[in-house]
């Protein structure tokens, strides 16, 4: 009996250590899977040093800054409303020192506007000015109908049947855009330096024109008459602002 009494109390003291010590670990796996309630809610400490003047930048997904908002001044852009007297557009001292003794005629109307000078007798000489407007009030695209007229003006000059080619080259520094051409008129002895700029929704055209009585006078010539057109040009260009 001692013995079976003995053995009996042996088996339930491994029973109770069995017991307490799943206990323990349920409890501990219950405390490491759930949150510590004094703990409170998670703060990043980063954020949390941030002070409201230091907030992070929009993200990239924000809308950029338009063009207009960026760009310090429209006024070059605007379009030109009205045209100036052709022949008030080249100085006086100009015509005479071009053309001497010149005979003037103008012609003019709200969107087109020339002026010639001319002279007679055998140091003939020739200038002439001519403006086009492609107005505000006429079209809702004046810029673009302007430079369309330019480049079909570019393009005549390629394909021209009166006069021969001598030289034809985009010209940089006048308005947004020029070329300069320097022909000889087929059938008459005479040599024309051209210059055709774009100002805006403006299209400006000069031209010089002397005598030349062969090829070697018309050769001798070209420099001389597109500086001269280019000249006048950029005192047309002056009066645009």
């Amino acid at each position: 009996m001692a013995v079976v009494v003995a053995l009996a109390a042996f088996a339930l003291a491994a029973g109770a250590v069995f017991v307490l010590s799943g206990g323990d670990e349920g409890e501990r796996a219950a405390s490491a899977s759930s949150p510590d309630a004094d703990r409170g809610p998670a703060t990043d400490p980063a954020a949390a040093s941030t002070p409201p003047s230091e907030a992070p930048s929009a993200s990239p997904s924000s809308p950029a800054p338009s063009r207009a908002s960026a760009s310090p001044s429209q006024d070059t852009a605007r379009p030109i409303t009205s045209l100036p007297s052709a022949c008030d557009t080249v100085p006086r001292a100009t015509v005479a020192r071009l053309v001497p003794n010149a005979q003037r005629r103008e012609s003019s109307n709200s969107t087109l506007t020339t002026c010639t000078y001319s002279s007679t007798g055998k140091d003939f000489r020739w200038l002439r000015v001519e403006a086009h407007l492609y107005a505000p009030t006429d079209t809702p695209t004046p810029v673009e109908d302007a430079r369309g007229y330019f480049g079909a003006q570019w393009t005549q000059a390629h394909e021209a049947t009166l006069e021969r080619t001598v030289r034809l080259e985009r010209q940089t520094g006048l308005g947004d855009e020029a070329f300069r051409w320097f022909k000889v008129d087929k059938g008459q002895p005479t040599v024309v330096g051209q210059v055709t700029m774009r100002i805006r929704n403006v299209v400006v055209t000069v031209a010089y024109s002397e005598q030349a009585r062969d090829a070697a006078a018309a050769r001798d010539r070209e420099n001389a008459c597109l500086s001269n057109a280019g000249a006048v040009a950029r005192e047309v260009r002056g009066r645009f602002g």
